[in-house]
C-alpha cells in the first residue's frame, strides 16, 4: 500500500490487491486488516489530491487577483472573469449578471464556453432558479442536477434555456460589494456534479475579488468618462477664449474702420470675408446702400418676415431661403438690416456656429455706428446747406458766382445737371419725413429744403420722372403712407433752379387738380399741360415725343402721313371725307392709318392723345410756317 502511494497509482491498483488476497485463500482477519489499510491508503491519497486541488484553486486565484488589478474595460473585465470561473471548476460554461431590481431582471453581461441561449443581453428572471436562492442567502448556491431538483422555486424562462444548453449541474455565487447587490456569478457543467466545500470557498473567493474589481472597473470608467468630459470642456474652453479673442480683434478693427472714415462699402468689403460669404447691406427703408459678392434671387416677401422676426428679436434670424437677417439697431429705432448669403466653399465657420452669428451681430453694430454718423453729420451740416438752398430757390438771388462759391466750401457740386422734386406727404409725421429727406439728400449729394407741407429736393440726374418714381417708392415705404410728387428738370445753371422749382411745383398742383393724389408726374409726363405750366416750355421736344416716328418715316419715305393725319383730324375721323380732301382712294387713307399706328401705337386714338397728337401736329405746322417767313425776310434782305 505504500508503494502504491508512493508512485501515485490510481485507486484501481489498491482495490486489485485485495482482490487478489482474497483469491490467494487469506483469512478473513488478514482481509479486514487489508481492506482497513486500502481505506486508509486512498483516504490520505483523496487528501493528498485534495490538497493539490486546492493549491492548484489557490494558484489560479492568486493569478485571477492578478488579472484583475490591471485597468480593463468593464466588458473586457468580465470576459476575463467569466473565463477564469470556467476554467478553475473544469466546467462547460460560466456567465455574469448584473441586477435590473426596476425591472425584476438580471442582464446576462459576459458569457464564456460553447452557448446559444444564453448570450450578452439575455434577461434573467429574479424570481427563481439559482440565482435567487444565492442572492437571498448571500452565499453560493448550487444544484447537482437543476431540472430534477425541487429544493428550489424554478422559473419557467430559466428551466427552457438550462434544457436547451442541456445542462445539469448549476452553481450560483452572489457579486457584492459592501452593502450593494451587484449581481450574480454562474457556473455550469452538461454532467451531474457535486461540488464540495473547498469548491465552494473557492468560487466565494473568486466573488469577493470580481466585485471589488467590477466596482473598482466601474469607478475608473466614471474617472475616465469625467476626465473625457474636462478635456472636452477644456477643449471648448480654449475654443471659446481662441473664438472671443478673434471676435474681440474683429471688433476692434471693424470699429477702428469706421472711426477712420470708412463708410459702409467699406465696411461690407471687411466684413463680407470673415463672415464667408455675400454681404448687403440696406438702411431702413429697404434701399441697397452697398453690396459685396454675388447673391441668388432674393424673395423680398421671405426677406421681409424674416426681418420682422430679427428686429422683434433683436437678434439674427435665417430665412427660408438660408440666407441670414440681422437688424442694424440704435436702442429701439432700426436703422438697417444686413444679408448675408453664406458660402458653403469658405474656409469659415459654418454660418450656423455661434461665432458666425455673434460676428453677424458685431457688424450690425458697426452698421449702425456708420449711419448714425452719417445721420449726425447730416443733421450738422444740414441747416447750412439747407440756407444754400433756400438762397438758390428765391427768385431775387443772389449773385451766381457767391452762390457757387457756397456751395464749393460746404462740399456740394452743382456743377452737373439735377432735377428738382416737390414732394407732399398726404398723411403720416412730416417730422418724420424731414428726418428721411436730409439723410436722402446727404446720401445723394443733394440738397433739401421744406415749405409747408412739403419737402423739396434738388438731386443730381437728367431724369424728373426715374428720380421721382424712385423717391415716391422711398419715401412712401418710410412712411407708410401715400406721397405726391412733381419735378421737373434737369437744370444746369444756378439762376435757373427757381424756374425749375415753380415748375416743379405747377406740376404738383396740375396732379392736385386732376385727382392725382399720390401720384408722380413732370412736365413730359403731363404732356401738352407740362408746355402750359413749363416758364420754358420745350416744343421741339413735344413734337419729337408725340408724332415724331410719323415726321421722321415721311422725311425718310418721302410720304404724306402727317398731312394724312391732319386731313383725317379735319374731316371729323372720317378716311372717306379725308381721302376726298386728299384727292386719294380711300383704301390709301386706311393703309396710311395702319401705318400709322404702327409707327405711334394703338393708344394715338384715345381722346387724351388724339388731342395731344392734334396739337402737335398744329405746332408742327406753325413752326414750318414761322421758318419759311424768315426765310423769305432773308432773302429779300439779301436781294
Amino acid at each position: 500500500m505504500l508503494e502504491l502511494l508512493a508512485r501515485e497509482a490510481p485507486a484501481e491498483e489498491f482495490e486489485r490487491l485485495v482482490y487478489e488476497a482474497r483469491n490467494s485463500g487469506a483469512s478473513d482477519e488478514e482481509l479486514a486488516r487489508l481492506t482497513r489499510a486500502k481505506d486508509l491508503s486512498l483516504n490520505i491519497r483523496g487528501l493528498f489530491a485534495r490538497r493539490q486541488q486546492r493549491e492548484a484553486g489557490l494558484s489560479a486565484l492568486v493569478d485571477t487577483a492578478r488579472d484583475l488589478t490591471h485597468p480593463y474595460t468593464l466588458d473586457t473585465l468580465l470576459n476575463i472573469i467569466t473565463r477564469r470561473a470556467r476554467l478553475l471548476l473544469g466546467l462547460d460554461m460560466s456567465w455574469v449578471t448584473f441586477h435590473d431590481f426596476p425591472e425584476s431582471r438580471s442582464i446576462v453581461r459576459a458569457a464564456d464556453g460553447h452557448t446559444s441561449a444564453i448570450t450578452v443581453g439575455f434577461a434573467v428572471p429574479m424570481n427563481g432558479g439559482v440565482g435567487r436562492q444565492a442572492s437571498q442567502r448571500s452565499a453560493p448556491f448550487w444544484s447537482a442536477d437543476y431540472l430534477r431538483d425541487d429544493s428550489f422555486v424554478h422559473s419557467d424562462i430559466i428551466d427552457n434555456v438550462v434544457r436547451a444548453e442541456g445542462l445539469h449541474a448549476i452553481m450560483a455565487v452572489p457579486l457584492r460589494h459592501e452593502s450593494t447587490d451587484l449581481g450574480n456569478l454562474y457556473v455550469a457543467g452538461r454532467r451531474i456534479r457535486h461540488f464540495d466545500p473547498d469548491e465552494l470557498s473557492l468560487m466565494s473567493s473568486l466573488a469577493d475579488l470580481v466585485a471589488v474589481a467590477i466596482e473598482k472597473t466601474r469607478l475608473l470608467d466614471r474617472v475616465r468618462n469625467e476626465v473625457a468630459g474636462l478635456e472636452l470642456d477644456t477643449t471648448r474652453a480654449k475654443h471659446s477664449s481662441a473664438a472671443a479673442h478673434r471676435l474681440r480683434d474683429t471688433h476692434s478693427r471693424l470699429i477702428e474702420l469706421v472711426l477712420e472714415g470708412g463708410g459702409l462699402p467699406a465696411l461690407a468689403a471687411e466684413a463680407a470675408p470673415l463672415l464667408g460669404g455675400s454681404l448687403i447691406i440696406r438702411d431702413h427703408t429697404g434701399r441697397d446702400m452697398s453690396t459685396v459678392g454675388e447673391f441668388p434671387t432674393l424673395d423680398e416677401n421671405t426677406i421681409r418676415a424674416a426681418s420682422l422676426d430679427a428686429h422683434t428679436e433683436r437678434r439674427p434670424v435665417r430665412s427660408a431661403d438660408g440666407l441670414w437677417v440681422t437688424p442694424a439697431l440704435a436702442g429701439q429705432e432700426i436703422l438697417g438690416t444686413l444679408l448675408l448669403a453664406p458660402d458653403p466653399a469658405a474656409q469659415q465657420p459654418s454660418s450656423d456656429a455661434p461665432e458666425t452669428i455673434q460676428l453677424l451681430a458685431l457688424v450690425a453694430q458697426a452698421t449702425a455706428l456708420v449711419l448714425l454718423m452719417q445721420r449726425s453729420t447730416a443733421a450738422a451740416e444740414g441747416h447750412v446747406r439747407d440756407e444754400l438752398f433756400n438762397d438758390l430757390l428765391k427768385e431775387d438771388q443772389l449773385p451766381a458766382a457767391k452762390l457757387a462759391e457756397r456751395a464749393r466750401r460746404l462740399g456740394v457740386n452743382l456743377d452737373g445737371p439735377h432735377v428738382v422734386v416737390v414732394a407732399r406727404p398726404e398723411g403720416g409725421s412730416l417730422g418724420r419725413a424731414v428726418i428721411w429727406a436730409s439723410s436722402y439728400a446727404h446720401q445723394h449729394s443733394g440738397l433739401k429744403s421744406v415749405d409747408g407741407g412739403c419737402i423739396i429736393l434738388l438731386l443730381p440726374g437728367t431724369d424728373p420722372s426715374a428720380i421721382g418714381k424712385t423717391v415716391s417708392h422711398e419715401l412712401t415705404t418710410a412712411l407708410n403712407n401715400a406721397v405726391t410728387i412733381g419735378t421737373a428738370g434737369p437744370v444746369t445753371e444756378l439762376t435757373a433752379i427757381s424756374r425749375t422749382y415753380q415748375e416743379a411745383r405747377c406740376c404738383l398742383d396740375a396732379l392736385t387738380a386732376l385727382g392725382g393724389r399720390g401720384g408722380t408726374a413732370s412736365p413730359r409726363e403731363l404732356g401738352f399741360l407740362g408746355l402750359l405750366l413749363s416758364d420754358s416750355p420745350n416744343t421741339a421736344g413735344f413734337i419729337n415725343n408725340t408724332i415724331g416716328p410719323v415726321l421722321d418715316y415721311d422725311t425718310q419715305q418721302r410720304t404724306d402721313l402727317a398731312r394724312t393725319l391732319e386731313a383725317y383730324f379735319a374731316s371729323a375721323c372720317s378716311p372717306t371725307r379725308a381721302a376726298e380732301s386728299l384727292h386719294v382712294h380711300p383704301n390709301t387713307v386706311s393703309r396710311r392709318l395702319e401705318r400709322i399706328t404702327e409707327l405711334l401705337g394703338p393708344e394715338w386714338l384715345e381722346p387724351a392723345q388724339a388731342l395731344e397728337v392734334q396739337l402737335a401736329l398744329q405746332m408742327q405746322r406753325t413752326r414750318q410756317a414761322l421758318v419759311r417767313g424768315r426765310r423769305d425776310q432773308a432773302g429779300r434782305a439779301s436781294g
